[in-house]
């Protein structure tokens, strides 16, 4: 039986494929030949197959009632176009499930939005694409608004749309698929194509100068 923790991320219609790839790609395979502590699985309103912008079709592992907290281990929530729409408050409800029992979960773009009209930015530091596009939620968290690329504040991580690799960043620290050392030096590699970065990275993996 593999040891492994799961990781979950929501798959809507509409999903933004960019946004979670860094994260999710380097949770299942942090490095090549690096073994990850986890798998990733994706989670549907229900069974059914959604179409990324990208015109990807995935169909979930799992819905959305057959996720428990106890199961895992942190929930991505990648932005789409529907979460201002009432069909995803279920999902809101399961994200507070989540926080209520320490299990951290991660939103970007419009899934912050969703976090936004859920209450759950209302008392935590976050970030979002413009603090104007969480106005529109008739939240009370404006004054704990960072204008940053990502935040994570109390297990809940928040990211704007253009920052992928920040987001990434930060769910790889809360979960410690790298060491300090290594994930610096993969930040570092993706964010200036340094080479340095790379051997840096191998070193730290200790993997020496081989990829």
């Amino acid at each position: 039986m593999s040891n492994q923790r799961d990781v979950h991320v929501l798959v809507l219609d509409t999903l933004a494929d960019w946004e979670p790839g860094f994260a999710i790609a380097h949770i299942n395979r942090p490095a090549p030949g690096v073994p990850s502590p986890y798998r990733v699985r994706t989670v549907g309103l229900d069974g059914s197959a959604v179409r990324t912008v990208g015109g990807v079709t995935i169909l979930p592992d799992l819905s959305l009632n057959e996720l428990r907290p106890a199961d895992s281990s942190l929930l991505i929530l990648p932005g789409a176009d529907v979460w201002a729409e009432p069909k995803t408050d279920p999902v809101l409800a399961k994200a507070r499930e989540f926080v209520d029992a320490g299990v951290p979960i991660a939103a970007i773009c419009g899934a912050t939005l969703g976090l936004a009209r859920a209450g759950l930015l209302d008392d935590r530091k976050h970030t979002s694409n413009d603090p104007s596009f969480l106005q529109s939620s008739g939240y009370r968290g404006g004054a704990h608004y960072l204008n940053e690329p990502a935040v994570d504040d109390r297990g809940v991580i928040t990211a704007s749309s253009m920052a992928p690799l920040d987001f990434a960043r930060v769910i790889l620290a809360r979960l410690k698929v790298f060491s300090p050392a290594a994930l610096d030096a993969w930040y570092g590699l993706y964010k200036t194509r340094e080479p340095s970065y790379y051997y840096a990275l191998m070193e730290a993996l200790g993997r020496g100068g081989q990829a």
